[in-house]
């Protein structure tokens, strides 16, 4: 029984926080891509009549997205939040896969997910994507608990498989299915806070657990400032 404790104890407080870094390192390399496209789709690097620094900048239709009060967003200042967004989208991103400033960088990462969740999917309710089968539906869960709108959602599971059978069947009458299917089947784009709100819960971990040991320029730095500062209090 002392040598499992021993070993244990080995395992978790030596073995285990040596590859501490990698759960870090798969989650930036996860968010990474998601916010470097969300930066880049916002700014004018897509348009091939501007080019230098403007191509940084937020494109007009991002701009106007932002400050629309009947089809968009509505923020104050959209030109200022836009560029925000874009900048913080698209440098952050890159910082992540590298590693760098990573705590710092994770604030405004949330922070845009945050107004993302609040101001645009909000409304659409919790799915990315609109669970068809009530039996498989995670809402299935949350009624077992009476657990508010659980009941609500099963119903619109329902509903909205009853609506995707009937999709697949005017697809089947009338359509090349084995051309239509082939990358895969049709689904109802839902649009809720899901994917914003795991976004965010990824980032605050990523804010409390830093980059990673061994894996991130972070990791490098703060052990170089380590070693600068012992070696500064051996000297006084």
């Amino acid at each position: 029984m002392n040598k499992f404790i021993e070993l244990r104890t080995k395992f978790v407080e030596k073995f285990l926080p040596s590859l501490s870094g990698i759960p870090a390192l798969f989650i930036r390399l996860y968010l990474a891509p998601v916010f470097i496209i969300a930066g880049y789709s916002k700014s004018q690097f897509s348009d091939p009549s501007i080019s230098g620094i403007s191509s940084i900048f937020a494109n007009e239709n991002t701009v106007a997205w932002f400050g629309n009060t009947e089809w968009g967003l509505g923020l104050p200042m959209p030109e200022l939040l836009a560029n925000l967004a874009v900048w913080a989208e698209l440098f952050g991103g890159f910082f992540l896969i590298i590693g760098l400033f990573t705590r710092l960088v994770s604030i405004p990462l949330m922070f845009t997910m945050f107004v993302a969740a609040t101001s645009v999917h909000a409304t659409n309710g919790w799915f990315a994507i609109t669970p068809t089968n009530p039996d498989t539906s995670p809402a299935l869960v949350l009624s077992w608990f009476n657990i508010p709108g659980a009941e609500v959602s099963l119903r619109n599971s329902e509903s909205t498989g009853q609506k995707l059978e009937m999709m697949r069947t005017i697809l089947d009458e009338n359509g090349n299915t084995n051309w239509l299917y082939e990358n895969g089947s049709i689904v109802v784009l839902n649009n809720g806070v899901e994917f914003a709100v795991t976004y965010f819960i990824l980032l605050l971990a990523l804010f409390f657990i830093g980059a990673g040991r061994y894996t991130s320029i972070d990791s490098y730095l703060l052990s170089r400032y380590e070693r600068i500062h012992a070696q500064a209090s051996k000297i006084d």
